[in-house]
């Protein structure tokens, strides 16, 4: 394994921090608190309503 290894795999390392880093504050952006607020919520909605549909309706009510 020569120099050029280490450089790539600093580089390497340093991309994918910077992707983490942007992912994070992408997350943490104001405008997503709403929708992952009612993502969050989800697992907790009662299912039965969901449970008679086998084909998952689109905006409009019409299955898809």
């Amino acid at each position: 394994m020569g120099p050029v290894w280490g450089h790539l795999s600093g580089v390497l390392i340093v991309l994918m921090m910077a992707a983490f880093i942007g992912i994070w504050f992408w997350a943490w952006l104001p405008h997503h608190r709403r929708a992952f607020g009612r993502l969050a919520r989800l697992p907790m909605e009662d299912g039965s309503a969901l449970a008679d549909d086998s084909v998952p309706l689109t905006d409009e009510g019409e299955p898809r």
